[in-house]
């Protein structure tokens, strides 16, 4: 079973959103199998393929500084998302600025699956507002 510490270290290599294929395969090196993240808090649900799950606290990926509670959108913004998710792909954004541009487009959460190497934004009715391919990196 991995660690909060594990994923931890896994997510201090990512310097921008462009690393982000490279931390999925450390999570799948871990056993990960799907997460869930939580946009107001920053709170992440970590699941293993044999059914164990790990809770994260709210605080940043790092866990060195504390997340800032964020309003999510009650009207979701797929298209304005879409275009700031680009922008944080490229590296033109950190962390907490992507959170803060997810929750103002009415992202709740997102959920990545190792399996099917996808990462998928829900708005605060559940809805899908976008699926995105996670690039292989081999």
């Amino acid at each position: 079973m991995f660690t909060q510490g594990q994923i931890r270290e896994a997510h201090a290599k990512v310097k921008s959103g462009a690393d982000f294929p490279h931390y999925i395969q450390d999570l799948i090196v871990l056993g990960l199998q799907k997460y869930d993240i939580f946009v107001h808090d920053g709170h992440g649900e970590y699941f293993s393929a044999e059914g164990d799950t790990l809770v994260s606290p709210p605080t940043l990926p790092t866990g060195r500084q504390e997340y800032d509670t964020l309003t999510v959108a009650d009207t979701s913004d797929a298209e304005g998302f879409t275009e700031r998710l680009r922008a944080h792909q490229q590296g033109e954004t950190n962390y907490m600025t992507f959170c803060q541009d997810a929750a103002n487009a009415g992202v709740e959460k997102w959920t990545v699956d190792t399996t099917a190497m996808t990462c998928t934004y829900y708005d605060k009715t559940g809805e899908m507002m976008l699926e995105e391919r996670i690039p292989n990196i081999n």
